[in-house]
């Protein structure tokens, strides 16, 4: 059902009256974190407990994208892992092409983001020095090849994590939580307007309030009646 914007308000309203006042003012404050200036893509996990670490790291961070690419190994979540993170974020699978890895990356493309590889290369730099003058995305490949040679070609951009011991690399969830504390808390220094604009606020907010109440296509259904009848 796509809304207009007084159709929305209009079913913001009732949803407001029917979920506490300390609940409506939460779902406020996490919406005013949350951004679309940085996202996450994930190319091929394979292990449940990393992919469920990472939604949690961006659920947590304020991210509300997870770009999740299924070339070979189906994406799934470990619910223990997970404590419910994956019901406040959006997740995005490519999984229905040969080209999995290009379909998600010209989509992001087309939506203004840098598409940034975590991987070693001759032309990378530290997480650290990064810069945030675009919208970025960072892509983490999967626990044993790393990305594939499609991401690397196409990728505008390399960052690595400093590493200061013998072991050749961190673990897939622990770079995720490296590279969002870093580039997060860069971006909410530096960046103006990381927020999510005025009408993805109000889109999110009223995702969420319908997670929160009982049978919410019911309810969806009776406003879309209501409203109905106030345009006849």
């Amino acid at each position: 059902m796509k809304l207009q914007k007084h159709e929305q308000e209009y079913i913001l309203d009732h949803l407001q009256q029917m979920i506490s006042e300390e609940r409506w003012v939460k779902f406020q404050q996490i919406i005013s974190q949350r951004t679309r200036y940085i996202t996450v893509v994930l190319e091929d996990i394979f292990q449940q407990h990393n992919a469920s670490a990472v939604i949690r790291t961006c659920e947590l961070m304020g991210i509300q994208d997870l770009h999740i690419i299924e070339n070979r190994n189906p994406y799934e979540v470990n619910r223990d892992i997970v404590v419910g993170s994956d019901k406040w974020i959006n997740m995005h699978n490519y999984n229905r092409h040969d080209h999995n890895t290009l379909n998600c990356f010209k989509q992001l493309i087309r939506k203004g983001y840098r598409i940034v590889a975590t991987s070693p290369h001759k032309n990378d730099v530290l997480i650290t020095e990064l810069p945030l003058n675009q919208k970025t995305a960072i892509v983490l490949g999967n626990e044993g090849d790393g990305l594939s040679e499609t991401a690397l070609q196409h990728a505008d951009a390399f960052v690595k994590i400093p590493m200061y011991g013998f072991t050749e690399s961190f673990n897939i969830s622990v770079s995720a939580a490296i590279c969002l504390y870093e580039l997060t808390g860069k971006m909410r220094k530096e960046v103006p307007g990381w927020q999510l604009t005025a009408d993805e606020k109000n889109t999110l907010l009223l995702d969420y309030a319908l997670k929160t109440i009982k049978n919410p296509k019911t309810f969806m259904r009776r406003m879309k009646m209501e409203l109905e009848n106030r345009v006849v």
